[in-house]
């Protein structure tokens, strides 16, 4: 079909987890690919007497058009939930409904980035925002990460470098791809850092209530003084990723615009799934839930960091994620993981190449484990047959490099 389209969709690529996700539907495949939650944690008896009320009680008004921002009982509940969680002042009348975290993504671009603008950005950064913004054709500034979070000095000087920083976007706790958990220290930093720019900062915060070891940091929003601050949060990683409710909390002189775009993009978030999340939080104990889904997780966590050890070939290192889904392995330089992956894939072992988590390219050598969706003894399996891989990569590798120094001495 020979249409003209809209010069952003040269810039819309497939998601490469939402691919991959179709790659893993069969049983077989020990799928470390996708970040999914555990299906056995979501609440499926108690959301069927939760349905069967909402419907008997407020059928007609929970199947209605609802207002833009989200329906009025939960965005209450959500910012005294915030305010609890975070230890910071959420009003109410800054908390936007969004249909899951993703859509606020997609609203920050509409918002904000104009064709050449400069978004600043962990290295590596989260997938599903890089997709989001891209088609907005903005510049990515990648900023030098470490264990502790980005390096302040990169920071400064990259946006000094910059022509037209419009956002700073970072997941700081349990970060997706890395694991990683910023320290104190660099949240003031960057917001030091932004402030000095002018610069907001998106906090995207999926995986905040999902720590399994240490001590609690502080969110963006609760340490934020000069109203820069932008924060997501989602129900899909502690509730049920199916219902797609989500939020955004923004200063009070951007929550209007990111209203007026979301208008246009859906009217509103279903007036059902959010009056159902509502009567959920009414009636259930969400953060008692939230206690089994952690100790699970960290079963599984413990689970693939005890197998890594035994089956990985010296020279793979990876990171140790206090929370969240994921961690993060980079290979040895010159290993390629989508080869690896290749290879993994015909014995039904499925991971996300490195590479897509760098927006401006290169470091094809990392890959990036989930552990939420495969039971431990998958897990073991799994990992036991990726190790296999990787050893045999890592002979294979050091057989060229001997060759090669042959090579050299037999020239010299």
């Amino acid at each position: 079909m020979n249409v003209a389209l809209a010069n952003r969709m040269q810039h819309m690529r497939a998601s490469e987890i939402r691919e991959m996700l179709k790659v893993t539907q069969r049983p077989a495949v020990i799928s470390f690919a996708g970040g999914l939650p555990a299906p056995e944690s979501f609440p499926v008896e108690e959301l069927k007497e939760v349905t069967r009320r909402v419907l008997e009680e407020e059928g007609a008004r929970a199947l209605q058009y609802s207002t833009t921002e989200g329906h009025a009982p939960l965005r209450s509940r959500l910012a005294a939930r915030l305010t609890a969680r975070l230890d910071a002042d959420v009003p109410a009348d800054r908390v936007l409904v969004t249909t899951g975290s993703q859509q606020g993504l997609d609203l920050l671009g509409k918002v904000f980035l104009d064709e050449g603008d400069e978004v600043v950005c962990e290295s590596p950064t989260y997938l599903g925002a890089i997709n989001a913004l891209r088609a907005f054709a903005p510049r990515f500034v990648e900023v030098r990460t470490d264990d502790e979070g980005m390096v302040p000095d990169d920071l400064a000087a990259r946006l000094a470098a910059c022509r037209r920083p419009k956002l700073i976007y970072v997941v700081p706790d349990f970060q997706n791809p890395s694991g990683r958990c910023w320290t104190r220290p660099r949240r003031e930093a960057l917001l030091a850092i932004a402030a000095r720019f002018g610069v907001p900062v998106v906090e995207d915060a999926p995986y905040r209530e999902l720590r399994y070891e240490g001590d609690e940091e502080p969110a963006l929003l609760a340490l934020d003084g000069d109203d820069l601050v932008v924060h997501l949060g989602t129900a899909s990683k502690i509730f049920c990723p199916g219902m797609r409710i989500g939020w955004m909390v923004a200063p009070a002189g951007l929550f209007d615009k990111f209203v007026l775009v979301k208008q246009g993009a859906d009217l509103h978030t279903s007036s059902f799934t959010q009056i159902v999340f509502d009567t959920y939080l009414a009636s259930h104990d969400l953060d008692a839930a939230i206690v089994r889904i952690r100790a699970l997780y960290r079963r599984r966590r413990d689970a693939m960091l005890a197998a890594i050890a035994r089956e990985f070939p010296p020279g793979v290192r990876t990171t140790h994620p206090a929370g969240g889904l994921f961690l993060w392995a980079e290979l040895a330089e010159g290993v390629n993981a989508r080869a690896v992956l290749a290879r993994c894939l015909e014995l039904d072992v499925a991971f996300v190449p490195g590479g897509s988590f760098f927006p401006n390219g290169g470091h094809e050598n990392t890959l990036r484990l989930n552990f939420s969706n495969m039971p431990e003894d998958r897990i073991r399996d799994g990992i036991a047959r990726l190790g296999a891989v990787l050893r045999d990569v890592a002979v294979a590798a050091r057989g060229i490099s001997l060759a090669r120094q042959s090579i050299l001495e037999e020239a010299v």
